[in-house]
């Protein structure tokens, strides 16, 4: 494609007229004309602004070949998440859990004292216990949810029998009192704490096997 068709062809795409062309460069419309029929070719001064107006480069005016840009990719490294050991695991999940049961705990005592002592709002003390005893269990359900699964030994499989064992003879137990304290005091708004404390011993089974394995590991 010589440099005649090339100008008449950008001209088209940008919807120009030659007048409009010669305008912007200060010649006359029979210049322009001239170049897209070859007659003539554009003065050295010219091809900077033919460029510039038409958007390309001087070696695509001159050549009709586009200059190929050279693209350089990035290569991002691979993100490679780091996956904790068996080890590390347990005692992150005994962090998260003995942490979560302090709060809990110290929730229940404030919630006990500002009811029974300070005569505080029995509604405001509630829905801050709540609120303590929510994030707690957020930041239990949210570890429990994001560790590895590894596969348990024989000896892991019995001591979670275990613990299921001595959570579910702890559940009956908190139920039974539960009913015996609501009926004898009738202060069923705050017996259900009994509930919370039964979550919390729990808790405190699971921490403790946790903090057993990790000693058995250690040795």
């Amino acid at each position: 494609m010589n440099i005649g068709e090339k100008l008449f062809e950008l001209r088209k795409e940008k919807n120009l007229s030659q007048e409009e062309v010669a305008e912007k460069l200060n010649v006359t419309r029979q210049t322009v004309s001239k170049w897209e029929t070859n007659q003539s070719t554009p003065d050295f001064d010219k091809i900077i602004p033919l460029c510039e107006l038409f958007g390309i480069g001087a070696e695509e005016l001159l050549t009709g070949k586009k200059r190929e840009e050279k693209q350089e990719t990035i290569l991002e490294e691979p993100q490679i998440e780091k996956v904790m050991t068996k080890e590390e695991t347990r005692r992150k999940s005994a962090e998260v859990v003995s942490t979560s049961v302090f709060i809990c705990v110290i929730a229940v005592a404030l919630f006990t004292v500002a009811v029974a002592t300070l005569n505080f709002d029995p509604v405001i003390a509630t829905a801050l216990f709540l609120i303590a005893v929510g994030f707690a269990s957020a930041r239990l359900v949210r570890h429990y949810m994001s560790i590895p699964k590894f596969e348990e030994t024989k000896e892991e499989i019995k001591e979670k029998e275990i613990v299921k064992q001595i959570n579910g003879i702890l559940g009956a137990f908190c139920t039974v009192l539960y009913f015996i304290v609501s009926f004898s005091t009738m202060a069923w708004e705050v017996t259900w704490i009994i509930f919370v404390i039964d979550g919390l011993l729990c808790q405190v089974v699971s921490l403790l096997f946790l903090l057993k394995e990790e000693k058995s590991d250690e040795k």
